[in-house]
């Protein structure tokens, strides 16, 4: 192959480097809404209400302690070490992919020492037959004629059929450069693997932020568990020696025969259940702080631990309520499900290119020579160039089955991204649906919880006046206790509710 068709195949290259087969990616739409639930249970907008994704977590959690949790969780957490790791595994293989795209030169030198078998034949064919008086030895070099002295000093002539009598080896010295196998991508097939393995990255990348956000959700959530059984903890134990005395007076009193033994069993059904809340949320409270630690990838210092969960504002409370569900294509899970469609659409565009010609060049460059000293003298430079098609014309129908299978995965690709659209829509919905109300039930339990408290007070205040019967006392303490369990329980809902609007929206990004 000359060298101007080796430019001109390079240059065709060149030319239909602009021929793609993969689809025309169009995102899909459709799959929900085009804004979010409003009115009714929904919340209005807040009027000072920010970019959600635009708010650090730094920012949107407020206490320090909770802060310190969650920074030394994104430092130490083995789940979002191994999402760190992915991305360094798709970036690597999508680098192998991308050589394809240009030529692996290499350089060589060899050395060649052959041993010419043809001298030592051309010796042995070099007696010849003297013409004259005596016999003559004739010697000579390649086929030749040879002359030798006979006796009597006559002269013979014979022929010769000896190469290279002089030298019994052959030398040769090369050092050559170039690519073999190189494809000329003229109808995109390893651009659009090359597309595919990009994608991949970009995917392993929105996936290592989602793990990121839902492991700062994960965190503040384990975090305000603990501090609502911390508070339920502090609450059994101050219930328990209201009970005890309560127990302890009516004990006095059936033995004096003031109380009846009914009496006394009913208060130390109370108080024992009251022991028995403090056992079971000693145990829970043990098993948060271990879930705790799990998320952090570590023990958590003790000063960064919650002690109660009061109505002390721990997050901003600032939140959208009318958003577009536009916000959600921003969500780290759903451009990674993009990404992948993508990354499928770019596999079809391969498949297809599987049907046409495969073009590959071989070349090479370099100089050849008998001594070590001359391969880089004049006349030593050399040069090849192979280049070669192949066209399928029979394959069992393997091309058309990985035709097939990359379609099938595109619209797998499709439904799952369609998927996570929805998981994400419905996600915000119900954080929505919740913020709506919570607010009115931490009112309401609040509310509820202090009528309780005095009730509870007054209805012991008549029992010992003798207005009201001992049952009646007991039943305003155990509607206290439960009143306040409840009030707990609902600022814990209230806390978490903000916490996963968050996540769901996508923020803690920064």
């Amino acid at each position: 192959m000359t060298r101007s068709a080796i430019l001109a195949a390079l240059a065709l290259s060149t030319a239909l480097a602009g021929c793609n087969l993969a689809p025309k990616y169009e995102r899909p739409g459709g799959a929900v809404p085009a804004a979010l639930p409003q009115g009714g249970v929904y919340p209005a907008a807040a009027s000072d209400a920010a970019d959600v994704s635009q708010i650090g977590w730094r920012d949107f959690f407020l206490d320090p302690r909770l802060r310190g949790v969650i920074e030394t969780g994104l430092a130490n957490n083995r789940d979002l070490r191994v999402a760190a790791a992915n991305v360094l595994q798709a970036r690597a293989q999508y680098r192998v992919q991308r050589a394809d795209l240009v030529p692996s030169t290499t350089i060589s030198g060899s050395g060649t020492f052959t041993n010419n078998i043809f001298g030592a034949a051309g010796a042995a064919a070099g007696a010849g037959t003297g013409t004259g008086t005596g016999t003559g030895t004739g010697t000579g070099t390649g086929t030749g004629t040879g002359t030798g002295t006979g006796t009597g000093g006559s002269t013979g002539v014979g022929t010769g059929g000896a190469v290279g009598s002089t030298s019994s080896n052959v030398e040769f010295f090369s050092v050559n450069a170039g690519f073999s196998a190189f494809e000329l991508d003229l109808f995109g097939r390893v651009r659009n693997l090359n597309r595919a393995a990009l994608e991949q990255y970009f995917a392993s990348e929105e996936a290592q932020r989602s793990t990121r956000i839902s492991l700062i959700a994960e965190i503040a959530t384990a975090w305000l568990t603990l501090a609502s059984d911390q508070e339920q903890l502090r609450l059994s134990r101050e219930t328990l020696k209201t009970f005890e005395e309560t127990v302890r007076l009516t004990s006095a009193q059936f033995r004096i025969g003031v109380a009846s033994e009914l009496e006394a069993r009913q208060a130390e059904t109370n108080y024992q259940a009251a022991r028995n809340d403090i056992a079971v949320l000693t145990t829970r409270v043990a098993q948060d702080q271990n879930a705790l630690n799990l998320l952090v990838g570590t023990t958590v210092l003790a000063e960064q631990l919650p002690t109660a969960l009061d109505d002390t504002p721990l997050t901003r409370d600032a939140l959208p309520g009318d958003v577009s569900s536009e916000v959600l294509l921003r969500r780290p899970d759903v451009l990674q499900a993009e990404h992948q469609l993508i990354a499928q659409n770019a596999n079809i565009g391969a498949a297809r290119a599987a049907f046409f010609p495969r073009i590959s060049l071989t070349a090479t460059i370099g100089t050849i020579s008998s001594a070590l000293s001359g391969l880089f003298g004049g006349g030593s430079f050399t040069y090849t160039g192979s280049p070669s098609v192949g066209l399928p014309l029979f394959d069992g129908g393997r091309n058309a089955g990985n035709l097939d299978y990359a379609k099938a995965s595109q619209q797998a690709a499709v439904a799952t991204y369609e998927r996570a659209i929805q998981t994400s829509f419905r996600e915000v919905a119900d954080a929505l649906a919740q913020r709506g109300t919570i607010g009115e039930q931490v009112s309401a339990q609040t509310a509820r919880a202090e009528a309780a408290s005095i009730a509870a007070r007054l209805s012991d205040a008549r029992y010992r006046a003798g207005v009201d019967s001992f049952l009646t006392s007991l039943d305003a303490q155990r509607t206290a206790y439960s009143a306040q369990q409840q009030l707990v329980s609902t600022r814990l809902s209230r806390a978490s509710n903000l916490v996963e609007l968050y996540r769901s929206l996508g923020g803690g990004l920064r």
